[in-house]
């Protein structure tokens, strides 16, 4: 199985293709097949879409879920707390030595 994923152009969001339009959620995703490449093309084109491509999925009785970690991180959310990010706005964020 193959799905098409991207960022919307005005939020930032992750989105899947469903077939017509972009979904937030992976489970709306649609098999593109053999078509994700033309479809990532005519979608960015449009400039409906950001950076948007194909990947490998599995379908579940949830919907599809990405093959690989990176796109599931990217389809389920953070995997962090919010509340602990870096905010970019502290000046001390710069000064951390790792």
């Amino acid at each position: 199985m193959k799905i098409l994923t991207g960022n919307d152009l005005r939020s930032g969001d992750v989105v899947w293709w469903t077939g017509a339009r972009w979904s937030r959620h992976v489970e709306d995703a649609f098999d593109v097949g053999e078509n994700g490449e033309r479809i990532a093309r005519e979608e960015e084109a449009a400039r409906r879409v950001n950076v948007p491509y194909v990947i490998d999925a599995v379908a579940t009785p949830e919907g599809p879920r990405p093959a690989h970690i990176k796109d599931r991180v990217r389809a389920l959310g953070p995997t962090v707390r919010i509340d602990l990010t870096l905010k970019p706005a502290d000046p001390a964020a710069g000064s951390w030595v790792i």
